[in-house]
């Protein structure tokens, strides 16, 4: 089945027992035996819940994988996903990551004694010579967030692969109908679902996919024993969102690509970081480049004079919702990245973050326009 055809028929399909078209939201914390030990399926909705099991088998689906599980949020997927280490296991990670996997890396694994090396994953070099005999895993964003910085996956599946590693590819800037890791040699795929998947900036969620048997069994472990997961009610609006991403994907790529080449043309814009500019031979394993722009001004005053700006962009951490989302990531999404790091990675306080949404892009580019004011 087509791409475009799996996102809306992928997973469970409909309700068989009433040909509803749509699975059912089953609202139910536990469900009946007919005799200890037998039941239907599900004994408690924690450790399988109908509705979240039709949002896990079509993320597997779109990724290809093995199994998928669905998280109270990306934060827990990616808690969950780390919990598959143990005490004194190694992890080399992109050094431009989202602020909250550096939080809780750094804030709550480390003292759990996970040990890790943060690095430019976009030279494969440099993943080379930060392994060490305890490493277990290779984790990268790619684009990253915010610079937009490009991993070749199916070279760090070489290098993973050759030293028995795990690679984990964060896939939310780019949605498996963009990207597909799994199919490039990726281990675990992880999704912030709250973004491009749901879509509509009406739900939190994350996701996780597996390639093989082994790692499902483990993740199911985890997922049952910490119980982090996602709500019927939510796993149906995610679903939903999931239904549509193919011709949303379609025209954020086409927002972003006119606003990326039209800021490049800016007096005041010093600096564009989008996927789609310039010569790189990773870009192959995207199908499109996204709709995620960074752009740095060249002066604070810009920054404040563009959010006063703002008539159809919102000011709002997070992205990939139908709307354009704007923010300064040094002060909100990275904010709890020390400042000597987000300094040396270039995350400054004229660097903007734009989510470029599916309203008629004239509007958008109206909003940034600074030469009209």
């Amino acid at each position: 089945m087509k791409f475009n055809s799996l996102v809306i028929h992928g997973g469970i399909d409909g309700d068989k027992h009433t040909g509803s078209v749509t699975v059912p939201i089953y609202q139910t914390s536990t469900y009946s035996q007919e005799k200890v030990g037998q039941h239907k399926g599900y004994e408690y909705s924690r450790t399988g819940n109908p509705t979240r099991e039709a949002a896990e088998k079509l993320i597997a689906d779109l990724e290809g994988g093995y199994r998928g599980f669905a998280f109270g949020s990306g934060m827990a997927a990616i808690s969950s996903v780390l919990m598959l280490f143990q005490s004194g296991d190694h992890i080399i990670f992109s050094d431009d990551v989202y602020g909250g996997t550096f939080r809780v890396v750094d804030k709550i694994f480390k003292n759990l004694g996970l040990e890790y090396s943060f690095v430019d994953t976009s030279d494969l070099d440099n993943i080379t010579k930060h392994l060490k005999s305890n490493t277990k895993a290779i984790y990268i964003e790619t684009p990253t967030n915010p610079l937009m910085k490009l991993t070749d996956i199916q070279g760090a599946s070489v290098i993973a692969k050759e030293n028995n590693l795990l690679l984990i590819v964060d896939n939310t800037f780019m949605t498996p109908y963009l990207q597909r890791p799994i199919a490039l040699g990726a281990d675990i795929v992880l999704h912030s679902a709250t973004k491009y998947l749901g879509g509509h900036s009406d739900l939190v969620a994350g996701l996780v996919v597996v390639s093989n048997e082994g790692l499902a069994n483990r993740m199911h472990f985890i997922q049952n024993a910490v119980g982090a997961i996602l709500g019927p009610f939510d796993s149906w609006l995610l679903i939903k969102g999931i239904r549509t991403l193919a011709v949303r994907m379609d025209r954020h790529c086409e927002n972003a690509k006119k606003i990326a080449d039209w800021l490049t043309q800016q007096s005041w814009v010093k600096k564009v970081y989008y996927p789609g500019h310039g010569a790189n031979p990773i870009k192959d394993q995207m199908r499109d480049y996204g709709g995620m722009i960074s752009f740095e001004l060249s002066d604070e005053t810009h920054v404040e004079k563009l959010l006063s700006n703002l008539q159809t962009i919102t000011l709002a951490e997070s992205l990939g919702g139908v709307e354009s989302l704007i923010s300064v990531p040094a002060q909100m999404t990275h904010a709890s990245i020390p400042p000597e790091i987000r300094e040396r990675l270039g995350i400054s306080n004229t660097l903007v973050r734009l989510s470029v949404g599916i309203e008629d892009v004239e509007d958008i580019i109206a909003d940034l326009n600074l030469s009209d004011q």
